[in-house]
C-alpha cells in the first residue's frame, strides 16, 4: 500500500506537517506502507490541486485547502480561507470518514496534527517535539522578537530560509523524509542544506540595506516592493525588525510562477490587529489566517497586484478600531 501526502509548499509548516503525517502513517499502517510520495501544492490563481493528484492508495493533504474529492482519505488544516469555494465546507461537515480534520486556532497544521494524532489515535512521536514546536512558533510568528527572526540562528529558522529559497524541486520532500526521523540541527548541517544556504544567508543580510531603502511607513502599514527593489524574496520580519511600529506589513513580489501580495500583523505591535487578514485577501481570491495571508495572481499580473497591494494598504490604514 503506497501513500501520497499533498503539502503546502516551501514552508517549513507544510514539510514539518508532511513529516508528521508520514510518521503516523507508519505506525498505523505498519508493515503494510510502502512508499509515501510527498506533492508540493502552491496557492494560485488556477485550481491549486490538479484532477490527478488522488492517484495513490492512501492520500492525505496538510496545511493546504480543502478537497471534496472522494479519492482524499485524510485532511488536516488549520487556515481560516480553507475552503474555497466556499460550498466546500458543506462538503466537510457532511464527512463522516473521522480522517479530515480543520482548526482554525490551532497555531500551525503541524501541532494540530499532533494533537489530532494523540487524542484520537493514540499515536505520540517525543523525538519530534522539537519540530512541532517550532511549527507553532514559526507559522504563528511567535518569536520572542523580530531580531530572532532576522538574524536565523536557529536551526529551525534556517531550515525555514532554506525552504523558502530553493529552487531544487527535489529538495523539499528530501528535507521531509528527514524531518521524519531526525534533529533539527543535524538536519540544518547536511551538506545539501548548508551548502545552498550559506549564499541564501549571505545575500539574505546584503538585502537589508536594499529593504531598508525600498520601504516605507505610512499609517501604521509598512510596504514593500521587493520586485521594484530588484529582490525575487525576503525575509517578512525585517520589515518588522526596521518598523517596530508598523501594525502592519504589505510586501509585493514576483517570480517565475506568480506575482504575490503578502500580508503580515506585527506580533510586537501595540495595540494589537484590528483587522481579519484573511478576510480582507479573499476578496481578491487569496486567504490565509486573520493575522497573515496572502494573494496569488498570474505572473504576468504584476500590476495587478501592485494594485491589490494599494487597495489593501488602504484597508488597513482605514478605521484602526474596526474589524475587516
Amino acid at each position: 500500500m503506497d501513500a501520497r501526502i499533498l503539502y503546502h509548499a516551501n514552508c517549513f509548516d507544510g514539510c514539518a506537517s508532511a513529516a508528521l503525517l508520514g510518521r503516523f502513517f507508519q505506525a498505523r499502517l505498519g508493515s503494510g506502507l510502502g512508499a509515501i510520495e510527498h506533492v508540493p501544492l502552491q496557492h494560485q490563481a488556477a485550481n491549486a490541486i490538479p484532477p490527478d493528484a488522488f492517484a495513490a492508495d492512501v492520500n492525505a493533504i496538510v496545511d493546504f485547502r480543502y478537497s471534496p474529492s472522494p479519492r482524499l482519505d485524510w485532511w488536516f488544516d488549520h487556515h481560516q480561507s480553507a475552503f474555497q469555494p466556499a460550498s466546500d465546507r458543506a462538503h466537510f461537515e457532511a464527512d463522516r470518514s473521522g480522517q479530515r480534520f480543520w482548526d482554525p486556532g490551532a497555531p500551525s497544521c503541524t501541532g494540530f496534527i499532533a494533537r489530532v494524532a494523540r487524542e484520537r489515535f493514540g499515536f505520540e512521536a517525543p523525538d519530534l517535539a522539537e519540530l512541532v514546536r517550532w511549527a507553532d512558533v514559526i507559522d504563528a510568528a511567535a518569536f520572542p522578537s523580530a531580531e530572532v527572526a532576522v538574524k536565523l540562528a536557529e536551526p529551525a529558522l534556517r531550515i525555514m530560509t532554506f525552504l523558502e529559497a530553493t529552487r531544487d524541486p527535489a529538495a523539499p520532500g528530501k528535507l521531509i523524509e528527514a524531518l521524519r526521523t531526525r534533529p533539527l540541527a543535524e538536519v540544518a548541517e547536511e551538506p545539501w542544506v548548508a551548502g545552498p544556504l550559506a549564499p541564501v544567508l549571505e545575500r539574505h543580510f546584503r538585502s537589508i540595506d536594499a529593504v531598508r531603502a525600498a520601504a516605507r511607513l505610512d499609517g501604521g502599514v509598512a510596504f514593500l516592493d521587493l520586485a521594484a527593489a530588484g529582490l525575487e524574496t525576503g525575509n517578512k520580519f525585517v520589515l518588522y525588525w526596521l518598523f517596530p511600529e508598523a501594525r502592519y506589513t504589505v510586501t509585493v513580489s514576483h517570480d517565475a510562477k506568480r506575482s504575490k501580495v503578502s500580508v503580515g500583523s506585527n506580533p510586537w505591535a501595540r495595540p494589537p490587529r484590528a483587522h481579519d487578514i484573511s478576510r480582507i485577501c479573499e476578496r481578491y481570491g487569496g486567504g490565509g489566517h486573520p493575522v497573515v495571508g496572502a494573494v496569488s495572481l498570474d505572473p504576468d499580473r504584476l500590476d495587478d497586484a501592485r494594485r491589490v497591494a494599494r487597495e489593501i494598504v488602504s484597508t488597513l490604514q482605514a478605521s484602526p478600531g474596526a474589524v475587516a
